[in-house]
């Protein structure tokens, strides 16, 4: 795999793929070898060719092509996480949480994820009830990523948006 996680073929590895078994269904597959345009295998070949993206810029372009319904992607996430909250702590600790995703440019995120519980509780998958950093931050808990009310344990958002 190169550095943005696209999977990258030598001509060994092509060849040992063909030969375990030669009925396996390629899409596009990206080599690091030289080849003959009129090479016949029935795929399509296609030369790498590191990035000049950085990590980060990769992964912002590639945010726009996540799946998420029109609902969500439209979704005015910021308000729908404040109308969850019921006292005024809750309402200054979701403000300042959300003001974090904003100056990361994370709400695309958010958004994502309110699709992603709401898809799983539609089909019945259940998840975990919080793990590792992720707890310290309440707006995942008003989206219901996890169950642990980060108020109540007085868990602080910096040990999650470092």
């Amino acid at each position: 795999m190169d550095l943005h996680s696209n999977v990258v073929y030598s001509e060994q590895d092509l060849c040992n793929v063909l030969m375990q078994d030669p009925d396996f269904e390629f899409n596009d597959i990206v080599v690091d070898f030289d080849f003959d345009d009129k090479l016949e295998l029935g795929v399509k070949l296609i030369k790498h060719q590191e990035s000049l993206l950085s990590i980060a810029e990769w992964d912002r372009q590639n945010q726009a092509n996540w799946f998420m319904p029109n609902e969500y992607k439209n979704m005015d996430i910021a308000k729908w996480i404040l109308d969850q909250c019921t006292t005024q702590e809750e309402l200054q600790r979701c403000g300042a949480e959300l003001l974090m995703y904003v100056e990361r440019d994370l709400t695309p995120l958010l958004q994502w994820l309110k699709y992603l519980v709401d898809t799983m509780r539609a089909n019945g998958i259940i998840w975990g009830v919080g793990r590792g950093s992720s707890v310290a931050s309440y707006v995942l808990y008003k989206l219901g990523v996890h169950r642990v009310n980060s108020i109540v344990y007085e868990l602080d958002i910096n040990e999650f948006l470092r």
